[in-house]
Parts: structure tokens; C-alpha cells; sequence
């Protein structure tokens, strides 16, 4: 093979990789819009406020600490949103909670900086940064892991709002909020575990994205690069969020 086709095919095999990333982005609008039909603009704030307190626990308790705490964390933020922003605005309509979403991710980029400052902050998870070679193709370590990482979160939740009790509960509340809240499905409840899977997902974004990028304020417009993908998989479709990234 030639070598302008093999660097053709590199490229193609680069692009392809990062894209699935993109999707973990993603993954976490469909997983908000999917169960509560509100586009949460602040899922990049949330994928870059997870990775600086990673960055910010690591130094404290180690990286599996770190983990841990980031992750009891994250389940306090969701909590709080159903408390303080979704609980208020229930019935109103969907703008109503999109603007509450956006306050949310001005909230929690100030909160960031008066808590970690601005500086960029390097993040190592052990993954060597050096690319390897597969018939005359370099790839990516990194980006190859975030790939598998998207394929296994993305047949997890599949598997969790086809076959678990919870997940089938959500889509319940996605359809019509109030007929499931008839049948007794408790919408606090179901909102509430929607937040804490959207704000893990945005733990392992933030994790991939700031070891590739940095963690820096930028990070939160890796968000909006995602939404390409968003608008070619659907907002309701999570295999669609894998199969927008790779387009």
C-alpha cells in the first residue's frame, strides 16, 4: 500500500476514534433529554467541573479515592438539581428548564474556577500517550481506550433501559411524565437517578478529555463539538450517540 493511502486510512482511523469520544458527550445530553425531554446545556460544565475535582482530590487520596469521591460527588449534584432546579419547575415548560440549564453551567464553571482556579492541569491515568503501530497504522492509545470505554457504557445503558425495572421506568417518564407518575412511578426519584448516570458518564468524559486535552476551561466546549453528533444520532437514541460519532 502506498504510503498517501496508509496515511489516508490513519486519518480515517483517528477521526473515527475521537468521534466515539465525542459520543460520550453526548451520551450524557440523550440520557437527560431521553428520561425528562429537557436539553441540558450544562453537560459540558459538568464533564469539565468532574475532571478538575479529580484533578483537585488526586493530590488528597489517590486516584482511586479521587474516583470515588468524584463519583459520591456527582450523585450530590444530581440531588441537588432535582431539589433546587427540577422539583420548582415541574409542569412548566421545557424552556423553562433549558434556561435552568444554562445557569446550572454558569453556576458550576464560577464554582470550578473559585475552587481550582483557571490554570490548566495535566491529568495522567497511566495510559501511555505514545501511539502504536497495526499494519503500517499508528493509533492512538488513548483515543483507542476512549472508544471502548464509549462501545461498553453505550451496551450498558441499552441493556439498562431494555431490561432493569428503573431504566424501563425512565423511559416511562420520558413518554409522559404525568401518566407515570398515575401508575406510581415517582418522578423525583426517576429524575434524580437520570442526573447521577448522566453526571457518571460526564466523570468518565471529563477523564478521557482531560487526559488528552488538558483539564482546562476549554474542556466544556468539547460539549459543543458534540452536538453534530447529537443532531445526526437523534437526542433519544443512545446506539445513536455512538453511531453520530462515528459519522
Amino acid at each position: 500500500m502506498s504510503d498517501e493511502f496508509l496515511f489516508a486510512l490513519e486519518l480515517g482511523v483517528g477521526g473515527l476514534l475521537v468521534g466515539v469520544m465525542y459520543s460520550l458527550v453526548a451520551l450524557g445530553f440523550v440520557l437527560i433529554y431521553k428520561a425528562s425531554a429537557v436539553f441540558n446545556f450544562a453537560q459540558g460544565a459538568m464533564t469539565l467541573f468532574a475532571a478538575l475535582a479529580l484533578v483537585g482530590f488526586i493530590p488528597y487520596v489517590g486516584m482511586a479515592g479521587a474516583l470515588v469521591a468524584v463519583l459520591v460527588l456527582m450523585v450530590l449534584l444530581a440531588l441537588g438539581v432535582e431539589r433546587i432546579i427540577l422539583r420548582p419547575l415541574v409542569a412548566r415548560p421545557p424552556l423553562s428548564l433549558f434556561m435552568a440549564t444554562i445557569g446550572l453551567g454558569f453556576f458550576l464553571e464560577g464554582f470550578s474556577q473559585a475552587l481550582w482556579g483557571t490554570q490548566p492541569k495535566g491529568l495522567d491515568i497511566g495510559i501511555p500517550d505514545t501511539p502504536f503501530e497495526v499494519a503500517g497504522i499508528f493509533i492512538s492509545r488513548l483515543d483507542l481506550v476512549g472508544a471502548i470505554v464509549a462501545a461498553l457504557l453505550v451496551l450498558a445503558l441499552i441493556w439498562f433501559f431494555q431490561r432493569t425495572t428503573i431504566g424501563l421506568g425512565l423511559r416511562a417518564v420520558s413518554d409522559d411524565p404525568e401518566a407515570a407518575l398515575a401508575v406510581g412511578i415517582p418522578l423525583r426519584q426517576a429524575w434524580t437517578v437520570t442526573w447521577t448516570i448522566a453526571g457518571m458518564v460526564a466523570v468518565v468524559a471529563g477523564i478521557l478529555w482531560g487526559t488528552r486535552l488538558g483539564v482546562q476551561f476549554s474542556l466544556s466546549l468539547v460539549a459543543l463539538k458534540a452536538l453534530p453528533v447529537l443532531i445526526i444520532g437523534g437526542l433519544e437514541s443512545i446506539p445513536g450517540a455512538i453511531i453520530g460519532g462515528l459519522i
